[in-house]
């Protein structure tokens, strides 16, 4: 018998894709865990959570078919049982099988007990145990936030004061594009949006704290499948300024620890080694233009968050009689602003 139902549905329109994974505990047997999910503790990770299936009364997956129906019914539901209290303690179930960027995800969560805490949330783009997203609803700190975890350092949390009753089925959301973050709760945006660069893809999984006993049910994530980021900033560029000739983008991996092509307007550049002129932009984190025939090329340098040279971006932009090398220069610095927004160190551009 099949154990654990993971709905996946792809749909395709020419460039666009889109996808959907819902995940049914339904079958899973109670105490088990859902295969393909792995827990880890942030913070202070002594001791290990007990994520487990549970039989309880929740709401049913599908809206009832007459007014008079069961909206509630006995089925298995994941939950967090340790009641361990110490503080800045967060344990964490995460999805194995996929890495999400942009998506629209939905849960269902119910605080059970807690003497400490009473919170259950949703852990987003988990790149590592020291690096993720968290949307989490306190029912003694009355409250929802947003926090994130970057290098195991957590962020001052952000986000409105909510009563939340025990025992009670919520539906938490969250929608991301890019380094964009919108929050709901029941269906309504709780909070402005947020932005922030810190983490640009990773996995999902639910999250407590401390003594907190939380249970979830009916995660659902519409989603767009990653590409990686070079060729995501190279697709992006190209829509905004769709009159360039091309464009590269060049990094490096400790596999290939050569600068290289890693995303490119056409596919047979992937892979080329750099050139004198993209090395020398690297190496001097300056731009250089090399102008001839009926294509200039501006090579300009791409930068990690923190400053750090990560690689290097080349444009290819149709020549005119007349043009400045320092105009052309110019004229590409806020492409390359764009694509440095987006990067947040330089294995990102392989993720």
């Amino acid at each position: 018998m099949k154990k654990f139902r993971v709905l996946l549905v792809l749909a395709t329109a020419l460039s666009v894709a889109a996808a959907e994974r819902a995940f049914d505990f339904a079958e899973l047997k109670t105490g088990s865990l859902p295969p393909g999910w792995q827990g880890f503790v942030a913070g202070d990770a002594a001791h290990p959570a007990d994520w487990q299936i549970v039989q309880d009364d929740a709401p049913t997956a599908f809206a009832p078919l007459t007014v008079g129906a069961p909206r509630t019914s006995r089925r298995a539901v994941l939950a967090q049982l340790s009641r361990l209290t110490t503080d800045e303690r967060f344990p964490v179930l995460a999805f194995e099988g996929e890495r999400f960027g942009d998506f629209n995800a939905r849960v269902r969560f119910k605080l059970v007990d807690g003497a400490v805490e009473q919170m259950a949330g949703l852990a987003f783009r988990i790149v590592d145990p020291g690096n993720f997203y968290v949307v989490r609803a306190s029912g003694l700190g009355r409250n929802l936030r947003f926090y994130k975890f970057v290098n195991g350092e957590r962020s001052s949390p952000i986000g409105p004061e909510v009563a939340l009753e025990r025992n009670h089925w919520y539906e938490l959301g969250v929608k991301t594009e890019a380094n964009r973050i919108q929050v709901s709760l029941d269906g309504k945006v709780i909070m402005p949006e947020l932005t922030d660069n810190s983490h640009l893809a990773g996995r999902i999984g639910f999250l407590t704290k401390s003594d907190s006993v939380a249970y979830f049910s009916d995660l659902r994530i519409t989603y767009k499948p990653l590409e990686t980021l070079a060729a995501s900033l190279v697709r992006d560029i190209l829509e905004k300024q769709p009159r360039l000739l091309d464009v590269q983008v060049l990094g490096m991996t400790p596999q290939q620890p050569e600068l290289h092509v890693m995303g490119a307007k056409n596919p047979e550049s992937l892979g080329r080694l750099a050139t004198d002129s993209e090395k020398k932009a690297f190496a001097d984190g300056r731009a250089y233009c090399n102008r001839g025939g009926t294509t200039n090329v501006v090579n300009q340098p791409l930068y990690d968050r923190n400053g750090d040279p990560v690689g290097v971006v080349r444009f290819g932009i149709k020549a005119y009689p007349g043009q400045l090398e320092d105009a052309l220069i110019t004229k590409s610095i806020p492409w390359v602003q764009g694509m440095n927004q987006r990067i947040g160190a330089s294995k990102d551009l392989t993720e």
